[in-house]
């Protein structure tokens, strides 16, 4: 994690922990990051100041759905990506330069694997902690189910019922059909 990552999700924790001015400097820190941002960004006729104000207070209605495992500068970097796009969206205008780019800016090089992890976490939230484990260790780890068994200390069996059913629920709660058997 890096410097900026870790001193702006400090000021994050400590503002939602209620102290007032970490909260500030990460306004003020965050305000400079997305100022720069938005300058190289924003097409002309468009006021970046504008967007940096919409997006701190984006940040600042919304903090209560940052999720404190996530890394903050993920989180900060969505906003301002949709506050852009909203922007020109709005004014139908067009980027001059790709917004792929905006991820040297803030994202650190594993946010992706964080999001993906995050959205992973609360797809399978309705499962339980074992199917949770052995879904986790089969598709994602690669483990064979014998191996997945073994380390929940059930059969192979037992395990290839979980790992089917709750995949079949995810299946049903997102629209997926077909699980493939083991």
């Amino acid at each position: 994690m890096d410097q900026i990552e870790q001193k702006l999700r400090g000021l994050m924790l400590a503002g939602l922990a209620g102290e007032a001015q970490p909260y500030r400097r990460l306004l003020d820190d965050l305000s400079r990051l997305l100022r720069a941002y938005y300058a190289r960004r924003a097409p002309p006729g468009v006021d970046a100041e504008d967007l940096v104000q919409e997006t701190l207070i984006a940040v600042h209605t919304r903090r209560a759905t940052y999720d404190a495992t996530q890394p903050f500068t993920a989180w900060a970097y969505a906003i301002a990506r949709y506050k852009l796009i909203d922007c020109l969206r709005k004014g139908r205008l067009h980027l001059r330069a790709p917004i792929e780019d905006a991820d040297a800016l803030f994202v650190a090089p594993d946010a992706d694997a964080a999001m993906a992890s995050r959205d992973l976490e609360r797809a399978m939230a309705d499962l339980t902690e074992r199917t949770r484990a052995l879904i986790r260790a089969t598709r994602i780890e690669g483990l064979s189910t014998r191996e997945a068994a073994e380390r929940a200390g059930m059969t192979e069996g037992a395990a290839k019922v979980a790992i089917h059913r709750g995949l079949k629920a995810l299946g049903e709660k997102y629209g997926g059909s077909d699980v493939a058997d083991d």
